[in-house]
């Protein structure tokens, strides 16, 4: 099992970027799916979700508005389209896949850097 997030780096604020994460080794299409963020000397914070066939989204209120989750259930892709984006938003993003009665699954994470 397999989830790798890519599409970070350095963004000024205001600016934009599309992080993915795909999925292999699992049945991506049944498991929901979430990005979790964690910034420098914090912990975990939840930011959005979305369920297995993707009609159903939910993000946080300090991105609510900014980011859109989505996925492609045919390429086992995960995606988050970050915009308006704020030194706040600095932090290692993760996706991860849960299923009840399953175990979770995380990526490595992908940095993103809001700076000026």
């Amino acid at each position: 099992v397999q989830l790798v997030e890519s599409g970070g780096g350095l963004v000024q604020p205001g600016g934009s970027l599309r992080l993915s994460c795909a999925a292999s080794g699992f049945t991506f299409s049944s498991y929901y799916m979430s990005w979790v963020r964690q910034a420098p000397g914090k912990g975990l914070e939840w930011v959005s979700d979305i369920n297995s066939g993707g009609g159903s989204t939910y993000y946080a209120d300090s991105v609510k508005g900014r980011f859109t989750i989505s996925r492609d259930n045919a390429k086992n892709t995960l995606y988050l389209q970050m915009s308006s984006l704020k030194p706040e938003d600095t932090a290692l993003y993760y996706c991860a896949a849960r299923k009840v009665g399953y175990r979770d699954y995380w990526g490595q994470g992908t940095q993103v850097t809001v700076s000026s």
